[in-house]
């Protein structure tokens, strides 16, 4: 632990605190921010929100782009713009940010929890196969139900762990039989792609987010991705508060939501963006860095899966067992390397705790084991 500790500051060049994941801000960041100030358009409404969405549109490959105010919202609207209603329920998995689990309850849905696949960290195509044949009928309403709780299993929200993209062809696939509305939370991985394709732009709806800890940064903020021009429409409609445009009349035709990324935190999107494949390139060249330390360590480097390009946004090691995990983090934090546990299993969370779950061994054995480690861009590399 020692070695590893020199072998950060040597990576970072620096004596002083090193942080798990810091922003950079090295392109025309305080040009596009300070043009955005002088515009006096620093809301809502502006040019830089409709170029950043055409630019994450463009970049991503879908055929719209909605910016929200954050990721959890983003995920909130796409949950609604599915269908999700009272009482129905969506699977995800227990190994997430809790802000994955929040959005269904916003929605006053139930949360259902399924396996996540030890080889990218997230939802298991074959658990939730597992799952589905076990507990779901179809019935003659064309909805997929649970046999034991009786309520309709309307969405599906695998999350990119990390950056490192799931089987999501196999897991649309399953949906598809089921009728059940496939929604990617995608908040940890812009850039990443599966089989060429980015994350995001498998299922009906994806989600990004461009917090100030993730690969690029708003400072807060979140996208919608969806091909579909009628969820387009209506997300920019619910995020807008409901208000019919009209040049001076505030007329409103629904109960909606103040969710728009103000013109401001775009502004520093679009010069963030302009970065992205940059911040990547560094991020996976860290990655090799950190692997040539780790090669005959007893610690292992997670790895992208096969079919895989990950943007590698958090790296992460994975440990023997708990105890060796936890001296792990209090040695390194105490020596001023900041390295983070995987979260806490969501059903554990006193909100979650009745959640139905299926066998969720794959994710008790990464939140034993698993620690992130300082992943900030490195400039010279």
């Amino acid at each position: 632990m020692e070695n590893f500790v020199d072998f950060v500051r040597s990576l970072y060049k620096t004596d002083e605190f090193i942080p798990l994941h810091e922003p950079r801000f090295w392109g025309n960041e305080k040009k596009y921010v300070a043009d955005c100030i002088d515009s006096t358009f620093v809301s809502s409404v502006g040019k830089y929100v409709d170029r950043f969405e055409q630019m994450v549109a463009e970049y991503s490959g879908a055929k719209y782009a909605i910016a929200t105010v954050n990721g959890t919202a983003a995920l909130h609207i796409a949950l609604l713009l599915a269908g999700v209603k009272n009482n129905d329920e969506v699977i995800t998995q227990p190994l997430t940010f809790i802000a994955t689990a929040n959005a269904i309850n916003y929605c006053n849905a139930k949360s259902v929890f399924v396996d996540v696949d030890k080889e990218n960290m997230g939802l298991s195509a074959e658990k939730l196969i597992e799952f589905l044949n076990e507990f779901a009928e179809m019935k003659d309403d064309g909805f997929c139900y649970n046999k034991t709780s009786k309520r309709r299993i309307k969405a599906c929200v695998p999350m990119h762990t990390f950056g490192h993209p799931v089987k999501i062809d196999e897991i649309k696939k399953v949906c598809d039989k089921y009728n059940i509305v496939l929604i990617e939370d995608s908040a940890e991985s812009p850039g990443s792609k599966y089989k060429g394709k980015h994350t995001g732009t498998f299922g009906e709806l994806g989600i990004l987010s461009f917090n100030g800890n993730k690969t690029i940064t708003t400072g807060g903020g979140g996208m919608i991705l969806t091909d579909n021009e009628d969820l387009a429409k209506l997300a920019k409609h619910i995020t807008t508060t409901g208000k019919i445009p009209h040049k001076w009349e505030y007329v409103h035709d629904m109960t909606a939501y103040n969710y728009r990324m103000p013109n401001l935190n775009a502004a520093l999107g679009c010069a963030q963006l302009e970065q992205l494949d940059d911040f990547i390139d560094k991020k996976r060249k860290l990655f090799d860095l950190y692997g040539d330390f780790f090669k005959n360590s007893e610690i292992h480097l997670f790895k992208e899966p096969e079919n895989c390009f990950s943007n590698y946004w958090l790296q992460t090691v994975i440990l023997q067992d708990r105890a060796e995990r936890d001296k792990f983090l209090a040695y390194t934090n105490s020596k001023g390397i900041m390295t983070r546990p995987i979260w806490q299993l969501l059903n554990k969370s006193e909100m979650y705790s009745n959640a139905q779950c299926a066998d969720l061994s794959n994710s008790q054995w990464f939140e034993d084991r698993a620690v992130n480690i300082p992943s900030s861009v490195i400039k010279g590399l």
